[in-house]
């Protein structure tokens, strides 16, 4: 293999297997390199799904117009093995994750991805870039006939590393590098607690990990007897445990082997917060929420709607700012009761002059929404079978409405009756905005006959097809 295929195959299996794996863990995902591996190489591009396009200005500013842009490493011991990653500054570009670095195989390199809206915590997948950083300086720095493609592969996998290192940096930063629990085991314990049911139940309930040394700063409510503390790795004794804790502000103590006993959740000294909340749960680190799991797996996501689809939708509209805020909020409040409850249902926001016509019970007076007590009663209501109809005014109208429509080209017979009723509905009163929210909490926004959808949502592709260009002709590129 010839030097420039080899660089275009590291390149290449590399840039897949980060932008399969991040597509994993955050959602539908893109990702892209700029690079140079030798101090006098033409910087290159490869961008195979225009994740970089209309950075254009501030990319010819940073790398064409400023020569800070690149801190080399010195090329000599013990700094030039592949291994040693001097860091090179972020690009602080809005919407996107960078990370960067120089070695002695590779010159630059700078690697991107989304900034997802919905991230728990950016840690996890600045980790995950910086990884991919050392593993394209480990492949330049074989000969070809070593190459061995692993690299792509294990990005792809590469969730419970980028949480493991995240927690482990944060650890760091906070108590110094003398941390004794062994975050992997604890990931493991996480999940597989997560997957056991007690008498059908899924858990409810905090697991709270405390350094040894600073467990005398825990507010311990009941302790174990030593000799009798149950493993971590004891999944079905720790779920039934787990029960003690359900719905309140105490929390399990463990060690990251044992389960020590009952404590406050209130600890002032670094520690890792599991909460389990039925199908799904949250890891935090300290006093930040880190990433979610579900089914089994790892993922960026907070599992809360930011409705960033209806706020925009709504500056379309001629609504009087006080009201399309209050609009909003009222909107968001009633979404997220939904979710944090796990059932179904939709929302009609009404913003023509004249009532779409729905069949529903009919509230009379209508409820004004902008009363808490009414807001609350009407987040009752959202459970009953049908649609909430508000308007303009932040007042219900009635609840329970069936969405009528006719059909249309574009229904989608794997989704369920609200989301093939609200485009239905949508597609005859193009003045309405629907909301829908499923009992496993994916929200969907509707208006004009189609669903709403933020981000890249377009990355079909398996294989990264596209080799990299030098960064002067790409910026010319139309």
């Amino acid at each position: 293999m010839d030097a420039t295929s080899f660089i275009n195959r590291c390149i290449c299996e590399t840039l897949s297997g980060l932008r399969d794996g991040l597509s994993l863990f955050s959602g539908q995902s893109r990702a892209a390199v700029i690079f140079a591996l030798a101090e006098d190489d033409e910087l290159s591009v490869c961008d195979p799904q225009n994740l970089l396009r209309g950075y254009e200005p501030k990319l010819e500013n940073i790398y064409f117009k400023d020569d800070n842009w690149c801190k080399p490493v010195e090329r000599k011991p013990p700094y030039n093995s592949y291994n040693y990653i001097e860091p090179q500054p972020n690009m602080h570009l809005d919407g996107l994750v960078s990370y960067g670095g120089s070695s002695s195989p590779v010159y630059y390199q700078m690697w991107f991805t989304e900034h997802h809206p919905a991230l728990c915590s950016i840690g996890p997948t600045e980790c995950w870039l910086e990884h991919a950083v050392l593993r394209l300086s480990h492949d330049i720095a074989n000969d070809s006939s070593l190459y061995t493609g692993i690299s792509g592969n294990f990005l792809r996998e590469y969730a419970s590393h980028a949480v493991r290192d995240y927690i482990v940096d944060k650890a760091n930063q906070s108590i110094g590098l003398d941390y004794h629990i062994r975050i992997y085991p604890v990931l493991d314990a996480i999940l597989g607690i997560s997957k056991t049911n007690e008498e059908g139940a899924r858990p409810f309930g905090k697991l709270t990990f405390v350094e040894p040394r600073f467990l005398d700063t825990v507010n311990f409510l009941a302790r174990f007897k030593s000799d009798e503390r149950p493993p971590l790795n004891n999944f079905k004794h720790v779920r039934k445990l787990l029960q003690t804790v359900e719905h309140s502000e105490h929390t399990l103590i463990s060690d990251g082997t044992t389960i020590l006993g009952i404590g406050s959740s209130r600890i002032s000294q670094f520690h890792i917060t599991v909460e389990f909340q039925g199908k799904l749960g949250f890891i935090s680190a300290g006093d930040e929420k880190i990433c979610s799991f579900q089914d089994g797996s790892y993922s960026s996501n907070t599992h809360r709607a930011k409705l960033f689809e209806v706020e925009e939708t709504l500056l379309d509209f001629n609504i009087e700012t006080s009201s399309r805020n209050d609009l909003f909020r009222i909107v968001a409040d009633l979404v997220h009761n939904a979710e944090d409850k796990t059932f179904g249902c939709t929302f009609v926001l009404d913003l023509a002059k004249s009532p779409a016509d729905t069949a529903g019970q009919i509230l009379t007076p209508p409820l004004d929404l902008r009363d808490p007590n009414k807001l609350r009663l009407a987040g009752a209501l959202a459970r009953v079978d049908g649609a909430l109809h508000i308007r303009t005014n932040l007042h219900l109208y009635s609840f329970a409405c069936l969405l009528d429509g006719h059909r249309i080209k574009n229904e989608n017979r794997a989704r369920g009756a609200r989301y093939n009723s609200a485009l239905r509905f949508t597609a005859q009163y193009p003045e309405t905005i629907v909301i829908v929210v499923s009992a496993d909490r994916p929200v969907s926004i509707f208006q004009d006959g189609k669903e709403i959808q933020s981000g890249y949502t377009g990355g079909d592709s398996s294989q990264c097809n596209l080799f990299p260009l030098p960064l002067k002709e790409w910026l010319k590129y139309e």
